[in-house]
């Protein structure tokens, strides 16, 4: 059983609420192992592959033999385009490529879980009712960070949808991200000390990354105390 610390909208502790166990306490066989394909994957992925250098057949210049191959007494030499002279074009060049690899859709949720787990069991997380701001103030937000969690380090604000004012009001702050719940990471996970969710953010994350076979058993729980 993983819990969370739960604060309202001034940051002021309210509750002590019990996490999924289904994306919050899972354990499997070699986690580092996981974190470490799909981090890999992930991060190839976000190459541009966009850089290139000129071999000799980009090169300007004409491809005509400088001068006769014997007689002159230099040594003997083709066009001027060749890698071994000055402007000439670059030996076995860098061409643009696509680094792209697809993730398991399966290992890619199972490391999200596996980090999740980690913070969790950390006490690294904490819920709070809600982000909500009139307008955008960077104020507001670091005086409300402050009072959910002091310490230092990389936070991850999470929140249930595209909120602009929200985003904005973090997005100043130093070594602050903000992410959709329907759309974490387990590089941002493991890239941040603390995550900071807000209620329908967490309800968000057990609808999308819970399985169905946990999803059925909490319905079940539910409807049996409820008869």
């Amino acid at each position: 059983m993983v819990k969370a610390l739960k604060f309202n909208s001034q940051g002021e502790h309210i509750a002590e609420i019990e996490l999924p166990a289904g994306i919050f306490d899972v354990d499997v066989n070699a986690p580092n192992i996981l974190l470490q394909e799909v981090v890999t994957l992930f991060l190839g992925n976000q190459r541009q592959g966009t850089v290139q250098k000129k071999n000799r057949a980009m090169t300007a210049g004409s491809t005509k033999k400088l001068f006769k191959q014997k007689g002159t007494g230099n040594a003997r030499m083709g066009q001027r385009r060749t890698p071994v002279r000055v402007h000439g074009g670059k030996a076995f060049a860098i061409l643009p490529k696509d680094w792209y690899r697809p993730i398991p859709k399966t290992k890619k949720r199972m490391a999200l879980k596996v980090a999740l787990t980690d913070r969790a069991r950390d006490g690294r997380i904490f819920i709070v009712e809600d982000l909500s701001f009139a307008k955008p103030s960077t104020k507001q937000a670091s005086e409300l960070l402050v009072k959910i969690v002091p310490d230092k380090g990389r936070k991850l604000v999470v929140t249930d949808g595209h909120d602009l004012e929200t985003v904005k009001s973090f997005n100043n702050l130093p070594d602050v991200m903000t992410d959709r719940a329907d759309s974490l990471h387990a590089y941002e996970i493991l890239k941040s000390n603390y995550i900071v969710m807000t209620q329908a953010a967490l309800d968000k994350v057990s609808e999308v990354f819970e399985s169905a076979e946990n999803r059925g058993a909490v319905v079940s729980q539910a409807e049996e105390v409820l008869k």
